[in-house]
């Protein structure tokens, strides 16, 4: 019979075994979570050098009523981290920021600073978006009042949002004001207040490590020169229909075919790359020209505005507004004040077919999307930074329909490799079947090497993922939508471990460093 104080030391050991087994399991708080994300070359990385995907999704409110703040509390970035989001492209809305010329609104930034301590609390990084859409909250949202120098000329609305761009000359006028930097009332150049406010947001946001970093201008549009995009895109449409019919349009009948009830007629003879690429190449000269005189400048004004105060968050420059359906862009990395080019910038596109935002979304032409998607990483190629698709989708509540056309961009986010945000959340659209079945997925955030390749097939349920091990310590991290699918067995031969998501099924599988190296994993999701 053991004495009494044997007893006592063999429990205790037992109780330190037990509770040495629990501690050593690992836990969401245990994960090797980076601490900022910057860039190096074409990858995003953390602070361990493991190569970073940011899955993300765009966080909007667009109303001025609401005061330009998505209604939503920390519970709400809990629910994006659990369905695998580990960044949103955070919009923040000019005449919310300045209402008055030189007047900022600590308001509205003390409820933005709430939301990113929210989203960082949740291992969520933020993309500061200065958004507009139509230049100015007197057309839809962006610059307010006081910097819309729209000339009092007319403004006109179109079938679809977005048309206004074209027949607006209101919001084309405010444009071209914007690009030739045109004194607003207060005698300060209106880009050059642009410039002192994104000072002042960089400033504020430069030692916030869950902050990475400046989307300086949602969708930059030329102005009233557009005009003569679309003259040369009208003219390609009807020289391509003569081409395959031997008809010839005049120039009513072309306008005719682009308008909203026969636009998918028009569009039937764009359902190939030679063909698409003939009409969206016929922009390109001017689009090139409109980036090099006008767009560039810009960022380059923006950009030294920032670095006078922040020298360490990445600047994300998007492409025009044409550059959307694949039309080439002329935009280039910026530079330093010293002259030498800016290391930490990253290339930020949008990716949209042409029947974005109509009832014939799911009829999306999949060689379209694919050419605009191959044009992004040209161009990704070509500046050496990292893609990140800013948007892409815009499905909104189309029915089960939308899952082929969503599952297929996704297909090509993970090919080459992009970070993404979708366009965008509100309530409920995880409960949309294109949700589900395409952007609820696996996919590896943190990887210890450079990745190669990844793929989720829907059909099969197998996902799998390749990378060359890298010289850091770090544990390579993948997310998954649900543990229970993964095998126990296969995890346990690959020396796996899981980590949970806290509340939900989703979690990470846990990858510990290895010898450098090429490594692969292959998981089939089932039910055990």
């Amino acid at each position: 019979m053991l004495s009494t104080y044997l007893r006592l030391l063999l429990i205790a050991c037992i109780w330190i075994s037990l509770h040495a087994c629990v501690e050593n399991q690992p836990t969401e708080t245990s994960l090797e979570t980076p601490n900022y994300i910057t860039v190096e070359g074409k990858k995003f990385v953390d602070h361990m050098g493991r190569q970073v995907i940011l899955n993300g999704i765009n966080v909007v409110n667009k109303s001025k009523e609401d005061n330009y703040l998505f209604e939503a509390g920390p519970e709400f970035y809990a629910d994006l981290r659990s369905w695998g989001f580990n960044c949103i492209r955070f919009i923040i809305i000019w005449d919310g920021l300045e209402p008055e010329s030189g007047v900022f609104n600590e308001e509205y930034l003390l409820e933005i600073d709430k939301r990113i301590k929210w989203a960082a609390d949740h291992g969520i990084f933020v993309v500061l978006d200065m958004h507009q859409d139509l230049f100015s909250v007197k057309y839809s949202d962006g610059a307010p009042d006081w910097a819309t120098l729209d000339e009092d000329k007319p403004h006109q609305a179109g079938e679809i949002w977005s048309d206004a761009y074209m027949i607006s000359q209101a919001v084309q006028s405010s444009f071209d004001n914007f690009w030739e930097n045109k004194a607003a009332p207060d005698g300060i150049g209106v880009q050059d207040h642009y410039a002192n406010l994104w000072k002042h947001i960089a400033s504020r946001y430069r030692n916030n490590p869950a902050v990475i970093g400046y989307d300086i201008m949602n969708e930059p549009f030329p102005g009233s020169s557009a005009l003569q995009g679309i003259a040369q895109f009208m003219a390609a449409y009807g020289a391509l229909v003569y081409q395959l019919t031997g008809e010839v349009l005049t120039e009513e009948q072309v306008a005719s075919a682009w308008s909203e009830e026969n636009r998918a007629a028009a569009l039937e003879y764009l359902n190939s790359k030679e063909n698409y690429s003939q009409l969206v190449n016929a922009v390109q000269d001017f689009n090139l020209d409109f980036d090099k005189q006008r767009l560039m400048p810009m960022y380059q004004k923006i950009s030294n505005a920032i670095r006078e105060v922040d020298t360490n968050k990445v600047i994300f420059l998007e492409h025009s507004y044409y550059s959307n359906i694949g039309v080439s862009s002329g935009i280039e990395r910026v530079s330093l004040a010293d002259g030498e080019p800016d290391p930490k910038v990253a290339y930020a596109p949008h990716a949209y077919d042409l029947v974005t935002d109509t009832k014939d979304a799911a009829s999306s032409e999949w060689k379209r999307v694919a050419f605009i998607y191959d044009r992004i990483n040209q161009k990704a190629e070509q500046l050496n930074m990292p893609a990140w698709l800013g948007e892409w989708g815009a499905y909104y509540n189309h029915d089960v329909s939308i899952v082929p056309v969503a599952q297929h961009a996704v297909s090509l986010i993970e090919q080459y490799l992009f970070g993404n945000a979708y366009w965008s959340y509100y309530h409920g659209v995880e409960n949309q079947e294109y949700f589900k079945q395409a952007l609820y997925r696996p996919y590896p955030a943190y990887v210890n090497g450079a990745l190669e390749y990844y793929r989720y097939h829907h059909e099969s349920q197998r996902f799998s993922v390749s990378w060359t091990e890298g010289a850091s310590k770090a544990s390579t991290v993948i997310y998954f939508p649900d543990l229970s699918l993964l095998d126990s067995d296969y995890l346990k031969s690959h020396s796996l471990s899981v980590a949970p998501i806290v509340g939900s099924e989703s979690g990470w599988v846990i990858v510990p460093a290895d010898k450098p190296g090429e490594r692969q994993l292959d998981f089939i999701l089932t039910r055990q």
